[in-house]
């Protein structure tokens, strides 16, 4: 982010050199077209975020992808979460690549900079906001600040302590300080809130929207719900049933999404612009690079039947009629096609959606509120709102099955409740790795270790360390931010990561 602000700030320096000569103005405005607006319409701005955004909410491995590209260090999510295993290259798995930082400019520089002109244009009533052709003012602002906190909340649970509040300012400040955690995860609350209140639903929705249609009723669910999911995010660190995390969780449930209403992007089927990332791998780049992990797949067995509805979905059926993992974190490399299965058929068409929020999620975060104390109904709401989780993520992967929650090891059991809800939370955000990978995080299930080939002995990385261009480029506050969050390597703890 800092190396693209510097970029930034020297074009626009050379841009006032050059207006600055005399000769330019013999042109007068013979090169301005009156009737166009010289910056994108906000409606532009909102589907490029979301494009881009696509791919890296659900860690889609990105090959040859030809939107504005954020795939840098994606495949990581799905394998830190231990979701799939890699073959022949063996890099992420083993936390070869991690030490060195990843980076996160393009983020700031891509998405988040869209959005921030959205608000920016909104606020200053500029033509390039105008609600007749991009949606009603504060609808757009609105859904520009809601995606906005989004976004910046995936990149702290992935950092920790970032750039917030001085950030997004272009050439008005290259360095910004980094933000502790904990205040952005309170600023993010504050705009989900002032937000989704903004919405008028009367209103024309924010147009160029391709993932909820314009629809501003479900922009104040979606709100709601990332609310629902920081708020338990903070369980270790305000566990208490009359705590700051449960009152923002009891909060947010009115107003979460419901049956029916997960929010996924849509990819688009012979749109080679708007393709399923994964589609794009297997099809297009003909790789064959990860497996379906054997942790993964051994934990999906882990019942009566040894088998689990959703496998068959998520996994390739071999020749021979089996599912079979690979080893997650190999000291040697192997060919995948045939011996091991790879991703399922289903998540790799050209217009596979990909899940952002879903209805499964809030019933498994309110089983865990339930059996927390922070909502009513111990063990009985918690059982109930368990079971409906595992049904609706059956549903949702298209293979309902009404007994399966009453298998053995997946029976409700109010000795093993955290333990059983977030193992099936963690195999329903199948691919959305570091949803999966932050849940593991907060709760230490399901149990997972690394893999023979690690290079981290200290464990399953804890966060991502920042890209090396900070220590220079933002020397100072890299430094500062080194004492206020601790060492930049992958084992320093957020401020939400307890133990």
């Amino acid at each position: 982010m800092i190396k693209f602000s510097k970029y930034i700030a020297l074009s626009l320096l050379a841009g006032l050199l050059i207006t600055g000569c005399k000769k330019i103005e013999d042109f007068g405005d013979m090169n301005i077209d009156p009737t166009k607006v010289p910056n994108p319409t906000t409606r532009s701005l909102f589907t490029n975020a979301l494009q881009a955004l696509s791919g890296s909410v659900t860690t889609t491995t990105g090959q040859a992808q030809s939107l504005p590209a954020l795939v840098v260090g994606n495949n990581i999510g799905f394998i830190w979460a231990q979701h799939m295993s890699e073959g022949p290259y063996l890099t992420s798995s083993n936390y070869a690549d991690a030490a060195a930082g990843q980076a996160y400019g393009a983020y700031y520089s891509g998405a988040l900079i869209n959005l921030q002109k959205i608000i920016d244009f909104n606020t200053a009533g500029t033509l390039e906001a105008e609600p007749g052709a991009n949606g009603a003012t504060n609808n757009q602002l609105a859904a520009a600040r809601i995606l906005k906190a989004f976004v910046f909340w995936k990149l702290t649970d992935r950092w920790g302590d970032l750039p917030y509040e001085e950030a997004l300012k272009g050439a008005d400040n290259l360095t910004p300080a980094y933000q502790k955690q904990e205040l952005i995860y309170a600023d993010l609350f504050k705009e989900l809130k002032e937000a989704a209140a903004q919405i008028d639903e009367g209103g024309t929705g924010m147009q160029g929207d391709v993932l909820l249609g314009g629809d501003m009723a479900r922009w104040k669910k979606f709100a709601a719900t990332q609310r629902l999911f920081m708020a338990l995010r903070m369980s270790k660190v305000y566990p208490a049933a009359s705590g700051l995390a449960a009152t923002e969780f009891n909060a947010a449930l009115p107003d979460v999404i419901g049956s029916g209403e997960d929010i996924s992007y849509t990819y688009l089927s012979g749109d080679p612009v708007n393709n399923n990332p994964w589609y794009v791998n297997y099809s297009i780049s003909n790789r064959n690079d990860f497996a379906i992990s054997l942790p993964l797949v051994n934990y999906m067995k882990a019942n009566g039947r040894e088998d689990d509805p959703r496998l068959p979905v998520f996994a390739e059926t071999l020749p021979n009629g089996t599912i079979r993992g690979l080893e997650y974190g190999r000291i040697t490399q192997i060919n995948i096609p045939n011996a091991f299965s790879r991703l399922g058929n289903a998540f790799r068409q050209q217009d596979s959606p990909a899940y952002w929020l879903t209805y499964a999620q809030v019933l498994f975060a309110e089983a865990e509120a339930a059996k927390l104390g922070w909502i009513a109904g111990g063990d009985v709401t918690a059982k109930e709102k368990y079971e409906a989780g595992i049904d609706a993520s059956l549903a949702l992967y298209g293979v309902p099955d009404a007994t399966f929650k009453s298998e053995t090891g997946i029976l409700y059991n109010p000795a093993t409740a955290i333990q059983q809800i977030s193992t099936q939370r963690w195999i329903h955000l199948f691919l959305n790795g570091w949803e999966a990978w932050a849940e593991w995080k907060r709760t230490g299930f399901p149990v997972l270790q690394p893999g023979p080939g690690t290079t981290n002995t200290a464990g399953i990385p804890r966060r991502q360390a920042y890209p090396v261009a900070d220590r220079t480029s933002n020397k100072e506050n890299y430094d500062k931010v080194i004492v206020q969050q601790g060492p930049d390597n992958i084992n320093t703890r957020m401020w939400w990561d307890k133990l």
